[in-house]
């Protein structure tokens, strides 16, 4: 009889290659909302003041409500531009997310899309489209959509803000089987989503050592704490960059504990979110940025 130990090593690696795609699947069905978006949020302010011109700025109306610090007059979103980043995971090419934010009548929209790819995509496919709005003198959420395709999964939802009866609806429907989900959250004057939430903490001068506290929903209310650590030095392939190294982590709420971002914003006025890194119970992704596509 042959040697058992060539059975033994097969039965091993696909015993790994079982927990990989396991793992797997729950860190990229956290991807979107845990490591994609802080890329989205993070691109708030793409253009240093002096650059603006009048007819660029949003009218900047009365402070938000909440205490939080309302956006510089000279703040500027950077309409018709596309951030492209490529995705690590475990060193492995793990896919591509793209974002884009224009403006929409009298609203902010960001669009985003997130694609597995390479060995990582041949183990867990994902294809997610995101959509948000808000209004840019306020910088309070109106609405949000989601559509997931994460392996075997695929759903519709949406999320809608109706601070007259302060109240947050979201509404859920699986493409596979039909089944709807609706539930309802008691929401603040003014509450931000997981996208505009971040453009709120990228048009702040974010020294180190400065803590920054705010709500973010997602159908439910959490209060979330970034911390500007300090600064460091990062290359991606879009060059090498003097940044600032901000942490950002649920406290309270349904994002408490399932996940914690830095996000890398270039340390001038611009504040361009050149890396991300999401950290979750089973592994790491890295978010680098690849280029900029402008229309």
């Amino acid at each position: 009889m042959g040697s058992p130990q060539p059975r033994i090593r097969i039965q091993v690696f696909a015993l790994s290659v079982l927990t990989t795609m396991s793992f797997f699947s729950i860190l990229m069905r956290r991807w979107f909302w845990f490591a994609l978006l802080p890329t989205l949020v993070a691109s708030g302010q793409m253009h240093p003041a002096a650059e603006s011109t009048q007819s660029d700025l949003p009218v900047i109306g009365a402070a938000p409500p909440a205490g939080m610090i309302p956006p510089s007059p000279t703040w500027r979103y950077p309409n018709g531009e596309t951030y492209v980043y490529g995705v690590e995971w475990h060193m492995f090419n793990a896919g591509v997310s793209k974002v884009t934010i224009q403006s929409d009548a009298n609203q902010e929209h960001v669009s985003g899309v997130a694609d597995s790819s390479g060995f990582v995509g041949s183990l867990y496919k994902v294809h997610d489209r995101f959509d948000a709005f808000f209004d840019p003198h306020t910088l309070c959420s109106s609405r949000v959509s989601k559509h997931t395709e994460e392996g075997a999964h695929e759903r519709d939802t949406q999320i809608n803000f109706n601070y007259a009866q302060h109240q947050s609806v979201m509404e859920e429907k699986n493409l596979k089987t039909g089944e709807l989900k609706r539930a309802e959250s008691d929401i603040g004057p003014c509450v931000t989503d997981v996208v505009s939430g971040f453009y709120y903490l990228a048009s702040l001068p974010l020294q180190p050592g400065s803590t920054y506290n705010f709500e973010v929903s997602d159908g439910k209310t959490s209060k979330v704490k970034a911390y500007v650590e300090g600064r460091e030095e990062v290359k991606v392939p879009t060059g090498k960059f003097e940044t600032l190294r901000v942490k950002v982590e649920a406290t309270s709420g349904s994002l408490q504990g399932k996940g914690t971002v830095w996000a890398w914003f270039t340390d001038d006025a611009g504040h361009i979110p050149v890396q991300m890194k999401s950290k979750m119970t089973f592994g790491t992704l890295m978010f680098k940025m690849q280029r900029i596509d402008k229309q």
